[in-house]
């Protein structure tokens, strides 16, 4: 599935550096960039705003070292000259730039000293599960992230900046960073939703209508489980290591809101491993529909064969060649007048009395069926053990009474 300005990810075999490579070789993603490097600079306080798309490098130099938040997001990994400048211009390790661009990196938390690096995905859910590496690097007055493709989750955070809602432009870089690692928790929530409603349609068609054609599904849906639960996990432990950070670029007001993150992360496993369990189930499911299926047809065809059993046993007895001319003994019903009528009212009468006699069994339910009828007799025996049981009070109150 292609879509405008995206790339269609691949949940395993991104792509890593050949072996051999030098730490800290810068190299551009090897999918084609449809459009060029974005960066776009929000540096704010309580006070004041500016919000500027940057022209050139130089423009970025101006919010390096300002009092206030500056919030730095860039948009496309193939300008790899930019990321070496703002590498040196900022003091970023070179094996954290190198992290960047190979975007098959698990979720981390790495600690230089006077900046975090962190790695966290962002999720979507079409036809397939995308994912998208973000990158951070969190400072004393500033948060950079770097993101692989135009378009992101952080339009939320953006607007409270712009409007002043809650504590975001009161609040430091650390604060931020909380923001936007939240609005990236966030997105497993719609994600996980969808998941359920296809797992719940999946189990009525495997029950109502099984095929192998869902098999492939089934499958598939296990498979991005086990990708989100491979992203969860290590999340929950980035934001829990911030949680317990004793550096002086988490705050202690911020690591209560980090509480609630990693609140939101423990929900969100819960909810996957309950998904993974469910899907694992849809095996099972489908492997008992089918084999319903096939007992009900075994059952129709077991019926039809026993029918027939006694008509090809009378048809097999009248069509020997015995001659009654010889001895009245060999078949002398082969000289009656209306033998042939006889003959078929009797395999008639043979088949009804099959019917009538399998029908009294209960053969020819269907399993369901039979399991609401047996409800409906537990339920009857219910009722009548109640009854008997409000007669037997009644008895005995009016016993005591007199």
């Amino acid at each position: 599935m292609k879509t405008k300005g995206r790339r269609k990810h691949r949940l395993t075999g991104a792509r890593f550096p050949s072996p051999g490579t030098a730490p800290g070789t810068l190299r551009p993603p090897d999918w084609p960039s449809t459009s060029p490097t974005q960066v776009t600079i929000i540096d704010y306080g309580p006070d004041h705003l500016v919000e500027r798309k940057v022209q050139s490098f130089e423009d970025i130099l101006e919010f390096r070292d300002t009092p206030s938040v500056t919030w730095i997001n860039i948009e496309g990994l193939h300008d790899v000259e930019l990321l070496r400048s703002l590498g040196q211009a900022f003091g970023f390790h070179p094996l954290t730039l190198e992290d960047v661009l190979n975007c098959g990196q698990r979720p981390k938390l790495e600690s230089y000293g006077p900046y975090h690096f962190m790695v966290l995905k962002s999720l979507r859910l079409r036809e397939e599960l995308e994912m998208e590496q973000i990158s951070f690097f969190l400072s004393g007055n500033y948060v950079i992230t770097l993101q692989e493709i135009p378009g992101d989750s952080f339009e939320a955070v953006r607007q409270r900046i712009r409007q002043g809602k809650g504590l975001i432009r009161k609040a430091g870089p650390d604060y931020l960073a909380y923001a936007l690692i939240d609005a990236l928790i966030d997105e497993f929530f719609p994600v996980l939703e969808t998941y359920g409603e296809r797992i719940e349609e999946l189990e009525s068609d495997l029950v109502l209508r099984p095929s192998p054609s869902y098999l492939r599904t089934v499958y598939r849906i296990k498979r991005e489980l086990l990708v989100l639960r491979r992203t969860a996990w290590p999340e929950r432990e980035v934001i829990n290591a911030l949680q317990r950070d004793d550096s002086q670029l988490i705050h202690p007001e911020t690591q209560v809101f980090l509480r609630d993150a990693y609140d939101h992360t423990v929900q969100v496993i819960d909810m996957i491993e309950t998904y993974r369990d469910l899907a694992a189930g849809m095996l099972d499911v489908y492997l008992s529909s089918t084999s319903n299926r096939m007992n009900e047809i075994m059952k129709v065809l077991t019926v039809i064969s026993t029918i027939f059993i006694p008509l090809n046993f009378i048809a097999g007895v009248y069509g020997m060649n015995f001659d009654p001319q010889r001895s009245p003994y060999n078949m002398p019903e082969l000289e009656w007048r209306f033998g042939y009528p006889v003959v078929l009212s009797l395999m008639a009468s043979v088949a009804i009395g099959l019917i009538l006699f399998f029908r009294n069994k209960g053969w020819f339910q269907s399993s369901e069926d039979a399991e609401v009828e047996k409800a409906e007799r537990r339920q009857e025996v219910a009722r009548m053990v109640e009854a008997a049981k409000g007669h037997g009070d009644s008895a005995g109150s009016a016993g005591s009474g007199g």
